[in-house]
């Protein structure tokens, strides 16, 4: 079974996360951020994931440092359970309605890290969560997992609804591009590695 759990801690930051590629052995979620923990939900929900998420930030300066670490942790947790990423499709896209929204992300899993982030988010704060922090968060992500990953939103003008689709597109994105496929050999790749 593809998992790992990963803690990190730091003098801003204590964070435990558990994800399960393989099963949704259930969605438990406590980062201190409301709209973080929903969109995380939203996240594994959406990717089939099966994920625990603690953590313990320091709130009373912001919500930058809960948001991104714990975009880091997610990211090594993907890396490690991946392992050798035998038999990966490696790639995934997705677009996400959300109302007047339309969101996508495209992921690959190559080893190289790399994020485009092309959203205007014109309300600078959903809840307890700064929305300038949605971007660091995916760059975390995409940084800590070795992966290239694009998201934009086409069009939309509501700021939740432009972040929960960005989410739920990035979990259906990486489902498909965790999935095993039988058709193939080692890697997807004619390096041989990625």
């Amino acid at each position: 079974m593809r998992q790992a759990t990963i803690k990190r801690e730091t003098k801003e930051t204590q964070i435990e996360i558990s994800l399960n590629l393989d099963e949704q052995s259930g969605i438990e979620i406590d980062t201190g951020i409301g709209f973080l923990n929903h969109m995380l939900n939203l996240f594994a929900k959406h990717g089939r994931f099966g994920l625990v998420v603690k953590c313990h930030g320091d709130l009373d300066v912001d919500p930058h440092h809960t948001t991104e670490d714990t975009g880091i942790v997610l990211g090594e947790c993907f890396k490690q359970a991946l392992g050798d990423k035998q038999g990966i499709e490696r790639y995934g896209t997705e677009f996400v309605p959300m109302d007047e929204t339309l969101g996508q992300v495209s992921v690959d899993l190559s080893g190289r890290s790399y994020l485009v982030f092309d959203a205007e988010l014109t309300n600078p704060r959903l809840g307890g969560l700064d929305t300038e922090t949605v971007e660091d968060f995916f760059q975390a992500v995409a940084f800590a997992a070795e992966m290239n990953l694009h998201a934009r939103i086409l069009y939309g003008r509501n700021t939740h609804h432009k972040v929960e689709s960005l989410f739920k597109a990035f979990g259906r994105a990486m489902r498909a591009a965790v999935t095993i496929n039988p058709d193939i050999q080692g890697v997807n790749s004619t390096k041989g590695v990625i």
